[in-house]
C-alpha cells in the first residue's frame, strides 16, 4: 500500500529507505517473492538441493564460510529501529528542557545585567532563525544541531519574556507583573497544546492535505506581514502597529495564536504517520524540532497577547 504524505520528514525517510512509500523492508513488510526459486531449497527435478558444497549463499552464514558484510544476525543501531511515540516524547522533552533552562538563565540575567541579557536575546533570535532554516531545509536529524537550536530559542524566549515583563511592570506599577505574565503564558501554552492534542486524537480536527496547505500559506503570510512591519518600524514608531497594545494588535495576536496552534495538529499527523510506517528512530529528532518550533512560537504569541490585554486594561 502506497503512503502519500505532504510531510517532508516522511518523504525523506521513505526515500532513504528506498521504498518510495511502499511496504518498508525491515519494518514488518516481507520482500515480495516474484516467482523466483529461493536459493537453499530443493528445486523440482534436481536431486541435490541448493546450495552446493563450496558455494555459500549470499546473505546466509555458512559453516566454515564467513560472509564479509553479511552477518548471520545483523544488529541494528538504536537509530535504525522503527520510531515510536516514546522516541518523539523523549527527544521533545530534551529540546524543551534545553529551551526552559536557557530561557530561565537569560530571564534572571535580565535583572542583573539587562545589556548582556538583551545581547543574548538578539543572538538567540538571529542564531535561532538561521539554524532553524538550515535544519528545516536540510531535514537534519543531528541531535547537536537541534539541541543548539533549542538553546538559542531559550535565550530568545527568556530575554523576550523579561523585556515584556519589565514593560508591563513599569506601566502597571506592579513589581510582580513580570512573573505573573510569564507563568500565565506557560500555563496557556500547555493548555492549548493539550486541547489541540485532544482535538486531533478524537478527529474533531481532520488534518487533510488541504488543511496542511492552508496552514502553511497562513504561516508564510504571517511571516511576510511581520517582516513588513519590522522594516517599517525603522521609519515610523511601531511600524504598522501590529504588535502594539491596541485593538489591531490584539486581533493580530489572536490570529497568530490560532495559526501557531494549528501547526501543532500538522506535527501530530506527521508523528502518527511516521510511527505507522515505521520510519527510523533518528527522525524523532526532526519531529521534536517541529514541535519545539511550534510551541516556542505559540508561547511567544500567547505571551504577547497577555501583555497586550494587561497593558490595555492598565491604561
Amino acid at each position: 500500500m502506497r503512503l502519500r504524505s505532504s510531510n517532508p520528514v516522511l518523504k525523506r525517510a521513505l526515500k532513504q529507505s528506498g521504498t518510495g512509500g511502499y511496504g518498508q523492508p525491515g519494518y514488518g513488510q516481507p520482500y515480495p517473492q516474484q516467482g523466483y526459486p529461493q536459493q537453499g531449497y530443493g528445486q523440482p527435478g534436481y536431486g541435490q538441493p541448493y546450495p552446493q558444497a563450496g558455494y555459500p549463499q549470499q546473505g546466509y552464514a555458512q559453516p566454515g564460510h564467513p560472509q564479509p558484510g553479511y552477518p548471520a544476525a545483523p544488529v541494528q543501531g538504536a537509530d535504525a529501529q522503527p520510531m515510536t511515540i516514546d522516541d518523539v516524547v523523549v527527544r521533545t522533552g530534551m529540546t524543551l528542557g534545553t529551551v526552559a533552562l536557557l530561557g530561565a538563565v537569560n530571564y534572571f540575567l535580565f535583572s542583573f545585567n539587562p545589556g548582556l541579557a538583551l545581547l543574548l536575546t538578539v543572538v538567540g533570535a538571529l542564531g535561532g532563525l538561521v539554524l532553524g532554516l538550515i535544519i528545516g531545509f536540510k531535514q537534519s536529524t543531528s541531535p547537536g544541531l537541534i539541541l543548539t537550536y533549542a538553546g538559542l530559542e531559550g535565550l530568545l524566549v527568556g530575554g523576550f519574556s523579561a523585556l515584556l515583563g519589565a514593560q508591563l511592570a513599569a506601566s502597571t506599577g506592579d513589581a510582580g507583573a513580570s512573573a505573573s505574565l510569564v507563568s500565565q503564558a506557560v500555563v496557556g501554552t500547555v493548555a492549548v497544546f493539550a486541547v489541540m492534542l485532544a482535538l486531533y486524537k478524537f478527529r474533531i480536527i481532520k488534518v487533510t492535505d488541504g488543511f496542511v496547505k492552508a496552514v502553511t500559506f497562513a504561516v508564510l503570510g504571517a511571516a511576510a506581514l511581520m517582516l513588513v512591519n519590522f522594516v517599517l518600524s525603522f521609519f515610523m514608531a511601531g511600524g504598522l502597529g501590529l504588535r502594539e497594545p491596541t485593538l489591531l494588535g490584539l486581533g493580530v495576536s489572536l490570529v497568530f495564536v490560532v495559526i501557531a496552534a494549528l501547526t501543532l495538529a500538522i506535527e501530530f499527523r506527521g508523528i502518527e504517520e511516521g510511527v505507522q510506517v515505521g520510519i527510523p528512530a533518528k527522525f524523532a529528532w526532526q519531529f521534536a524540532f517541529g514541535l519545539t518550533v511550534s510551541l516556542v512560537w505559540l508561547y511567544i504569541e500567547i505571551l504577547r497577547l497577555l501583555w497586550i490585554l494587561k497593558s490595555m486594561f492598565a491604561e
